[in-house]
């Protein structure tokens, strides 16, 4: 029997990944997306023929099929799957071995014991279901890293929330207590630099509590409970809500029309987009006859292979001096040299945080031939799909 599963496994490790091509929506290339990973897979298979073959062999922390479970389960959490797909992930690959297995007895005939095959089967599967172990307990532990990563973000992005918002209300409650001074009354200019102080600062708050309602609302939501959809139909959309804002500023808008065939995380990608977009338009240049900012988007291969999105703009840029800083919450690259333009500093900083919280990253490229560019990236997404109706065949 062990031996017919080595013999076997290049055929078992193909019918695998078919059954998992047939369940998600991911190029056949990504599922094991490098030669070495989709190379060693075939060790899995080698390890449980090896325990099959021995009947005082383990399957220990320190053996080479444990390594490859564990690869495994790095690859699928940088790939956003979820626990239960990889459960049945596992489920898939049993039941092709088991069914190897039955035909393997059936050209043994009667020289197989009814005892001996009930032995074999069980040490088939305590072999898949401890490597099913290894594998999804490095990616839990991989996920809940991540938990506590944000967690940690969380916390810091609360300190920096509170220092921002005491100093506007002592701001606030300063120039209220300057306005009810006698002489202050008298001088009409005075009232109004108070009032306009207090009308500034109350909608800074606003503005800074709205944000945070978008950041907390990825924080609950989480990636996985985001509904997918094509990045084009997300630009679309993005385009669609600041069209109005893009007309105003005169700001031409453009997406490109080789934009990948892609799924991305709906809730994710538009808001980074919209604070990208926004911003390309806000800070237009005024002596450039003509402006317009740019969505792109390419797919690049790798372990794992990456969505990379670029909003690119010709307006005013980033001062040298300002970039190292960009992400920064409540930090504000043309604060003094732009006026007329509210913000809280917040924008890119949430960026930063909700495309982190997908797996993905947040950049700014400069060319001065080339304008200004902000990307974001993430790795390519899987989603399930429906099994046939009558179940799962494996």
């Amino acid at each position: 029997m062990a031996n017919s599963v080595r013999v076997a496994r290049e055929s078992l490790v193909g019918r695998w990944l078919e059954r998992i091509v047939d369940r998600v929506a991911i190029h056949p290339t990504h599922i094991f997306p490098s030669d070495e990973l989709l190379n060693h897979i075939p060790l899995l298979v080698d390890g449980i023929a090896d325990y099959v073959g021995d009947v005082a062999a383990e399957i220990t922390a320190d053996v080479p099929v444990v390594a490859k479970a564990m690869e495994l389960g790095a690859l699928r959490h940088a790939q956003g799957f979820e626990a239960h797909q990889i459960l049945k992930e596992y489920e898939i690959l049993g039941g092709i071995l088991f069914d190897h297995l039955a035909e393997t007895a059936e050209r043994m005939g009667p020289g197989c014991s009814p005892a001996e095959l009930l032995a074999c089967s069980h040490r088939v599967f305590r072999a898949v279901a401890v490597i099913q172990q290894y594998t999804t307990n490095h990616f839990l532990s991989l996920a809940e890293a991540r938990v506590r990563e944000r967690e940690d973000r969380l916390r810091a992005f609360n300190r920096s929330l509170t220092h921002e918002m005491k100093n506007r209300i002592n701001t606030v409650r300063g120039a209220n207590e300057m306005l009810r001074e006698e002489w202050v009354g008298s001088v009409s200019s005075q009232r109004e630099k108070f009032t306009d102080i207090i009308a500034r600062n109350a909608d800074g708050m606003q503005s800074v509590l709205e944000d945070l309602l978008e950041l907390s609302r990825v924080e609950v939501d989480g990636p996985q409970s985001s509904r997918n959809i094509l990045l084009s139909d997300a630009a679309a959309e993005v385009a669609r809500q600041l069209r109005d804002f893009a007309e105003a500023r005169r700001v031409r808008v453009e997406l490109m029309p080789d934009l990948p065939i892609v799924e991305v995380p709906a809730a994710a990608v538009e808001l980074c987009l919209t604070n990208y977009v926004s911003n390309a338009i806000k800070y237009r240049d005024p002596g450039k006859p003509d402006h317009w900012v740019r969505v792109e988007g390419t797919v690049r291969d790798g372990d794992p292979c990456e969505v990379i999105v670029r909003v690119r703009d010709n307006g005013l840029g980033v001062p040298e001096e300002a970039r190292p800083e960009l992400f920064r919450r409540f930090f504000r690259a043309h604060e003094g040299t732009v006026t007329g333009e509210e913000g809280t500093g917040l924008g890119l900083a949430i960026v930063r945080e909700t495309i982190e919280s997908v797996g993905g990253r947040a950049w700014a490229e400069f060319d001065p031939t080339d304008g200004t560019v902000f990307a974001i990236s993430f790795p390519c997404l899987i989603a399930e799909v429906a099994p046939p109706t009558g179940g799962l065949s494996v």
